[in-house]
């Protein structure tokens, strides 16, 4: 999926100003105030009236079914909301809260990236929350889930487990039940918060029982800046879509990409036999099939989230991790994430679950690193497994890496959608040692 579109995050600042202008005025505290990181996953329970008590959560969710009467009917009744009206800005005081540390740390003296998607995930949803906002109920009748993570890009910014991390973000574009939502992240540097990543999500709005689609507040557009993001937002619905029903599940691979097919195929002959059957790798090369990793991980209660489904943070974070140690594994020396890319959430995961994680490299150019995590689940009495979600990630090694080869079919498609996700980077990224980003 080739965007079109600016990237926000850059170290010029002077891009920012779409972002910045919905901050004109909040860094006022009495105008905008700055939630604490702990203060997300609590604010979501309150809205939603989840229980923090796993063995009252049936009894919470049964209070949820009163809320249909506050559900509209049709978008037009809702009132049209600002995206000034869902802006929020997330303190992580790294900095300034040591004891916070630890569970971010790596042993290498650096964030883990894992724990910023966990965080990124809940703010996303509490900023939808914030745009579907009652004042009328206590409760929102709205169930909010991620539905995709649609881009996550990186910018040349190191992140120290010794400085304040800033989140800000609002929705960007709605649907009628549907809501893409921008987030930035942002760390303290020499007195001043830098960029550090964008993020997009595209967030599905469901009934208060999480049943069936409900709908959304519109959004009212209040500058030109707005407006970008807004056709923006649209401009990425019509690229998902199409780049969808070009899918090699669905379509034949193009002249372009079978030839491609065909000559790595014809490196692969050994030139002493003249046969199809007998395959040899060329130098620098590893087939596809040795590049894998799996895990398997028992779902908990204490990974749930406010709708006692599996956290949806907590799945990328294990596929994240169990990507970088692929692509670590791989290339022989520490890799950096640079992409995440179309994260499509297909099921949730319910409690209790076996979680079924497949990692596997498959594409490679220069330094760069294609990763490819596949997620089942299986229930403890039902043994059939069922795909919940497909994870890619880009990764940056920081020497040249092997090529790697498909044997099979199978491995070619993958090889080929590898390579599709790869090309949709925007611009290449520089590495620099000090940038280095660990899970």
């Amino acid at each position: 999926m080739r965007r079109a579109a600016l990237r926000l995050c850059t170290l010029s600042k002077g891009l920012l100003a779409p972002s910045r202008g919905l901050t004109q005025g909040s860094q006022n505290p009495e105008k905008q105030r700055v939630f604490h990181i702990h203060e997300v996953r609590d604010k979501l329970r309150e809205i939603v009236g989840a229980s923090t008590n796993w063995r009252d959560h049936v009894k919470a969710m049964e209070e949820r079914k009163l809320l249909h009467s506050f559900l509209a009917t049709s978008q037009k009744g809702l009132p049209p909301r600002r995206m000034k009206d869902s802006y929020i800005e997330v303190l992580l005081p790294l900095g300034s809260q040591p004891e916070l540390r630890e569970k971010y740390l790596t042993v290498q003296n650096t964030v883990r990236f894992g724990r910023i998607l966990e965080d990124l995930d809940s703010l996303g949803v509490l900023i939808c929350y914030m745009h579907n906002k009652i004042h009328s109920a206590k409760m929102s009748p709205l169930s909010i889930v991620t539905a995709l993570v649609d881009r996550i890009d990186m910018c040349k910014k190191c992140l120290s487990p010794e400085q304040d991390i800033k989140f800000s973000g609002h929705v960007s574009w709605v649907g009628k039940t549907s809501m893409e939502v921008k987030m930035h992240m942002f760390q303290l540097h020499d007195n001043e918060f830098s960029p550090v990543l964008d993020a997009t999500f595209v967030m599905v709005a469901r009934d208060s029982e999480n049943k069936g689609p409900a709908f959304v507040n519109p959004l009212t557009l209040e500058s030109p800046e707005e407006e970008e993001l807004f056709r923006q937002g649209e401009l990425n619905k019509g690229t998902r879509v199409a780049f969808s029903s070009m899918s090699l599940l669905k379509m034949a691979p193009t002249a372009e990409e079978r030839t491609t097919i065909h000559e790595m195929f014809l490196n692969t002959l050994d030139p002493k036999t003249i046969s199809f059957r007998s395959r040899v790798l060329p130098p620098n090369a590893v087939w596809m099939e040795n590049s894998k990793l799996k895990s398997l991980d028992i779902c908990h209660p204490q990974e749930r989230n406010i709708f006692n489904r599996i956290f949806g943070g907590f799945l990328m974070r294990r596929a994240y991790e169990l990507g970088w140690a692929t692509a670590c594994n791989f290339g022989g020396s520490r890799p950096f994430i640079v992409t995440v890319d179309d994260i499509m959430f297909q099921k949730p995961v319910e409690v209790g679950s076996l979680l079924f994680l497949s990692s596997q490299v498959c594409f490679t150019q220069g330094n760069y690193i294609q990763v490819r995590v596949h997620s089942e689940v299986a229930s403890l009495q039902d043994k059939e497994h069922m795909t919940t979600n497909v994870f890619h990630f880009t990764f940056m090694s920081e020497k040249e890496v092997p090529l790697v080869f498909p044997r099979t079919y199978g491995e070619s498609m993958l090889y080929l959608d590898g390579q599709r996700h790869f090309n949709s980077i925007s611009a290449p990224v520089t590495l620099k040692k000090d940038y280095l980003i660990k899970p």
